[in-house]
């Protein structure tokens, strides 16, 4: 592996780490479109280089998800209530959605899904966090597994860790800002499981693929995001425990305009 490629993954996995910590969105956001770029001028990939950059990040964010998610937890973040019911539709949709991103063309869903952050991130950024309260309740377990079976297939389709659509259900529901962000964390782990693995298999034997590959998840790319990423979780983490919640509200909410844009002009 280059230098400069070595520097290239550590600088991903540390911006993607402290937004994983932060945001509880699993770093996919950065990851996915950088490396995107990186594997189109290292020539890696082929006609799967898209594939190949979701898939390999899906599998970082396991690492990444682990470290933020124990973070939180250890600070009183995370409702594990909410998590065990959505997990099980998570797993599905998630293991859905890598399986359909072989056959179908993503760029309409691509737009689709920007219009949606887009609505979801002005509404954070022109609303106050005082105005977010309990008048939605939660759905039941029958319900939280149907969303978390949407959550995992849209967040396995098209890469993005699963907090940009888990953060604003939460939120809409009546979770503080600080919990919804470590309940997203701790539901990317199961996205990020079930999409590594549906990667795996649906690129398996595909032409074309880098050496020590094993179907659409690059290892040596992985294993240098990690080494930045999991340390770096943390501190994100404890910044979303310290900032005021409104500062932390609008933050998200620009993050996830900058996604929707990344999606709707890639």
């Amino acid at each position: 592996m280059l230098v400069i490629e070595l520097m290239a993954y550590l600088a991903i996995g540390a911006l993607s780490g402290v937004l994983a910590g932060l945001f509880g969105v699993g770093g996919g956001a950065i990851m996915v479109p950088a490396l995107m770029l990186l594997f189109g001028a290292l020539g890696l990939g082929g006609d799967w280089m898209a594939h190949l950059a979701v898939g390999t990040s899906l599998a970082t964010i396991i690492g990444t998800g682990a470290a933020s998610t124990l973070a939180h937890h250890r600070r009183g973040g995370v409702r594990w209530d909410i998590v065990w019911p959505l997990a099980p539709g998570i797993v599905i949709g998630a293991l859905a959605g890598a399986a359909l991103a072989g056959w179908i063309p993503g760029l309409w869903l691509q737009r689709i899904f920007a219009v949606f952050l887009a609505y979801v991130g002005v509404r954070l950024l022109l609303t106050p966090a005082a105005s977010v309260s309990a008048s939605h309740p939660l759905p039941g377990r029958a319900g939280l597994a149907g969303v978390g079976g949407g959550i995992g297939m849209l967040s396995s389709l098209v890469g993005i860790g699963g907090g940009t659509l888990t953060v604003p259900f939460l939120g809409r529901h009546g979770l503080e800002m600080r919990q919804a962000v470590g309940t997203s964390a701790a539901c990317g782990l199961p996205i990020a499981l079930a999409g590594a693995l549906g990667f795996v298999l649906t690129g398996w034997g595909r032409a074309g693929l880098p050496a020590f590959s094993t179907g659409f998840v690059y290892w040596p790319a992985v294993l240098a995001m990690l080494i930045a990423s999991m340390p770096i979780a943390p501190l994100g983490a404890r910044l979303a425990h310290a900032l005021p919640v409104d500062l932390l509200k609008r933050l998200f909410g620009g993050l996830l305009l900058l996604i929707a844009m990344r999606l709707a002009f890639s």
